[in-house]
């Protein structure tokens, strides 16, 4: 190879060394062990971020001493999530996912019990110590819970399903919290927070920069992860800085605010006020002596009121927590499915994500609708593949006049290029008809990438040897190593490099030298991804083989030249 290929080779390797030193950092290293609980602040930990709003009176002072009491549950339930609510803090302490299953069959089960409950009222998000709260069921469908401040506030939340016409996917709650100033003095609040409850990953091998803190507003979802919270090192100490113990920040009118894993998310969305600051923290699960997670807890803050004597303060706020369903959370008013987060492929996600599963419900697996989904956008891109295909062939007949012009004006590269440009157009063949299935196939391919990053209906999907569609299909590891030996990556990687040795040879050689990269690189991208992807590749790859050696078979383009736009006019 020339030296411009080693310098695109070597910035690739660097590339690829670079993002397995920051997927490497967003799982650090296990410290020495110190008794903290998931979702504590740790004894170490120094406050340097903006001062939180003024907080409010209807959580305990923090010099006020909480007695400690028994925990009392109790239980709201439909066909597809158990809530689980705790008179600690009166909120949802775990929601219980009954259709969905995690590993070793395990149900999956929405915020951590060390977490703060979801709906809790508090004065700081950080506090450990939360107010006890009676607690009464109304019915089967309603929980209620009061508690009255040494202020003689009294405060009642009351939880219940929101009536709904599906007949399934039913994992939205609703919160009512009331306030009433049952005192002789006029009451003054000055801003709350919510806590939102937690969320972690499901699977060892689920991506850090899922687990978020994410807020919409004005129908555009922010947000945060949890590699926001550590430390780096930087670029050779450039942008290097210190690990962060929070998150808080003062925002404008957020119409919700969620945590949020691969998955799944737990998301509350205010119904009668906008949210004015949102709060989050990262901790740490330790699934065993040698592995670590990284989960991330949240609340939001909501506006101050004011009350006078037998006055009373409403507020209303809608809960999801459950699957990231795309076609669902787009049912709900707020704009919620935004936090799918798919980026500026949002049009192509979308539709990629719909079409998947209207074939789903067709053929009844998630394998066979990815198969067909390939076959109906290669069928197509069929005729536009054709064209690309005997442009190169074209290209490649070419290519000894081009040969003898490099020679000829090789001292001369501005002529060269001219004199190569006039060639093409005299042929009538255009340079850049080959790349032009490329161009289409980088959104869908990229579009995938995010779809299938979050798409939970491959959970558990099974097709063929593959337990698990939305995970990497590792049959074994190797001996000593520990590698994984994921089969559809390296059935992707070894299509491509089929493909590209059926390619006509056309272009410059420094560019065709560097494209023998591109199947590492997609090697690369795809090997620890969802197996969805690779098997989505794989399929792509195998099409396209079979239309070269249909192309292959046809007689081979005649070279002609084009006659002059003006001579053909007359």
């Amino acid at each position: 190879m020339d030296r411009t290929a080693w310098i695109v080779v070597t910035l690739c390797v660097i590339g690829l060394i670079l993002w397995e030193v920051y997927q490497a950092k967003q799982t650090p290293p296990i410290p020495a062990p110190i008794n903290v609980s998931p979702g504590r602040a740790s004894p170490t930990a120094t406050i340097a971020s903006p001062t939180p709003p003024a907080a409010p009176e209807v959580a305990p002072n923090a010099a006020e001493p909480v007695p400690s009491f028994p925990e009392k549950i109790e239980t709201l339930r439909n066909s597809d999530v158990e809530l689980r609510l705790t008179n600690r803090g009166g909120g949802i302490k775990e929601a219980i996912l009954l259709k969905q299953v995690a590993e070793k069959g395990q149900r999956v089960v929405l915020n951590s019990a060390e977490s703060a409950p979801i709906g809790a009222i508090t004065e700081q998000p950080s506090a450990s110590a939360l107010p006890e709260f009676t607690v009464s069921a109304e019915s089967d469908s309603a929980v209620q819970f009061e508690r009255t401040t040494a202020e003689e506030i009294t405060i009642r939340k009351k939880f219940f399903f929101q009536q709904s016409s599906e007949t399934k996917d039913n994992f939205v709650a609703e919160m009512d919290l009331d306030l009433e100033n049952r005192g002789a003095s006029p009451y003054r609040n000055s801003g709350y927070f919510v806590a939102l409850g937690s969320a972690a990953p499901i699977h060892p091998k689920d991506y850090p920069s899922y687990t978020r803190l994410v807020w919409c507003i004005d129908g555009k979802a922010k947000g945060i992860d949890v590699g926001w919270f550590g430390g780096g090192g930087g670029f050779f100490g450039m942008g290097q800085r210190a690990a962060r113990p929070f998150y808080q920040e003062n925002i404008a009118g957020a119409e919700w605010v969620a945590v949020s894993n691969q998955f799944y998310t737990t998301l509350l969305a205010p119904l009668t006020a906008k949210v004015d600051a949102v709060w989050g923290r990262r901790f740490d699960i330790q699934r065993s002596p040698d592995q670590k997670l990284l989960g991330i807890e949240g609340a939001l803050s909501m506006p101050g009121f004011q009350l006078q004597p037998r006055q009373t303060y409403s507020a209303r706020f809608e809960i999801y927590a459950g699957p990231k369903l795309y076609h669902r959370l787009a049912q709900l008013p707020h704009n919620e499915a935004e936090v799918m987060d798919f980026g500026m492929f949002k049009l192509v996600c979308q539709f990629l994500l719909n079409f998947m599963n209207l074939l789903h419900s067709w053929l009844g697996d998630y394998g066979l609708a990815i198969l067909a989904l390939t076959t109906i956008i290669k069928l197509t891109l069929w005729p536009i593949q054709n064209k690309a295909n005997r442009s190169m062939r074209q290209m490649a007949a070419l290519s000894p006049k081009m040969q003898e012009l490099k020679e000829k004006y090789k001292d001369d590269p501005t002529r060269m290029n001219q004199e190569v440009m006039k060639l093409y157009k005299q042929y009538g063949i255009n340079p850049v008809g080959g790349c032009l299935p490329m161009m289409i196939q980088i959104p869908i391919f990229f579009g995938l990438f995010r779809m299938l990053g979050q798409a939970v209906e491959l959970r558990n999907a099974k097709f063929l040897w593959v337990k698990d569609l939305s995970q990497p299909d590792t049959v074994a590891h190797l001996p000593l190593l520990g590698w994984p030996i994921n089969i559809i990556p390296l059935c992707m990687a070894a299509t491509q490099i089929w493909l590209m040795a059926m390619t006509p040879k056309t272009g410059d050689p420094t560019q065709r030298r560097v494209m023998m990269f591109t199947p590492l690189i997609f090697l690369f991208i795809c090997y620890n991804f969802a197996a969805a992807l690779a098997l989505y590749y794989t399929a792509q790859n195998l099409f396209s083989i079979l239309q070269f050696y249909q192309n292959k078979n046809q007689p081979m383009p005649k070279l002609e030249k084009v006659a002059p736009a003006g001579r053909r006019k007359r």
